[in-house]
């Protein structure tokens, strides 16, 4: 099975709730970066990584936990292209992968579950995944709202050697806000409805003005490996250069082919910086 990563056209972080979660609002897209998974017979539980990046304690064999098939017969192969810890929801989407091989049933008759509720406890962005395409995500995540087909766009992804952990990305995010109000956002003045509308109609100009992320501004203050590839790809003529989820993956958005693989080959990228020219992701990718 693939595992294909996203990118976020938006992400908005509301108030903190009761629980601790904060709210959040997002245009996710899935693209054509994927990891694999590969499933086959075996007299117990077994889980490789290939490259080994990943020990026994992970969201695939999490995923396997969550939904009761901890103790199934199966080896399970994960082949990762997706970089960790990039703002890509890799690790979301292996998990997303292992809870869709089990509803279709490929360990044996699906159990009765609350498979939405196993998604959300697996993390914020794995709900997301179940959706197989663009998708309006709200709430902490589990409020998924398919946008429908991702029009035919390309992006040039350009991912900096570092890891950006979620948790201190939103300390960060939080103590910046420290001296502001809880910011509201009413949805009928959200960028990221007006984005999503933008997208069902494949109106690539409208995505480009509503796009926006609330941890840029942090994360670039953080990490000076994505404040330089972020300034790369603005001095290089980027549309709207742009950090996915919490980082620090950076991407820009092209409406075809020919204007992204040209941009890419003129783009000097800041070195160890890992640059791929690839497309949305569509919906038989993920079978």
């Amino acid at each position: 099975m693939r595992a294909p990563a996203k990118i976020n056209l938006t992400l908005e972080i509301l108030a903190r709730r009761e629980d601790g979660y904060h709210a959040l609002r997002s245009v996710m897209v899935p693209i054509a970066l994927a990891d694999e998974l590969a499933f086959a017979p075996s007299a117990q539980f077994a889980f490789s990584c290939v490259p080994a990046t990943l020990g026994d304690d992970n969201l695939v064999v999490r995923a396997f936990a969550q939904s009761g098939l901890a103790a199934t017969p199966v080896a399970v192969a994960l082949t990762k292209s997706v970089p960790v810890g990039a703002g890509l929801g890799g690790g979301s989407s292996d998990a997303a992968a292992v809870l869709r091989a089990a509803m279709a049933g490929a360990f044996g008759e699906p159990p009765a579950r609350d498979w939405i509720a196993d998604a959300r406890a697996l993390g914020s962005d794995v709900p997301f995944f179940l959706a197989e395409g663009p998708a309006l995500v709200e709430g902490t995540g589990e409020r998924v709202t398919a946008l429908g087909a991702a029009p035919p766009w390309w992006l040039v992804l350009a991912v900096p050697p570092v890891h950006v952990a979620t948790g201190p990305a939103f300390a960060r995010l939080a103590e910046a806000r420290a001296a502001q109000s809880p910011p509201t956002r009413p949805r009928s003045e959200s960028a990221t409805i007006r984005c999503g509308e933008a997208l069902q109609r494949a109106d690539y100009g409208a995505v480009l003005a509503t796009m926006m992320n609330d941890f840029e501004p942090v994360v670039r203050a953080a990490y000076p490996q994505v404040d330089a590839v972020l300034r790369a790809l603005t001095e290089a003529g980027a549309p709207r250069p742009m950090l996915s989820g919490s980082g620090g993956a950076c991407y820009t958005l092209f409406a075809d082919a020919a204007a992204a693989r040209d941009f890419a080959a003129r783009f000097r990228a800041p070195a160890g910086t890992r640059v791929e020219v690839v497309p949305f992701e569509h919906g038989d990718a993920w079978r």
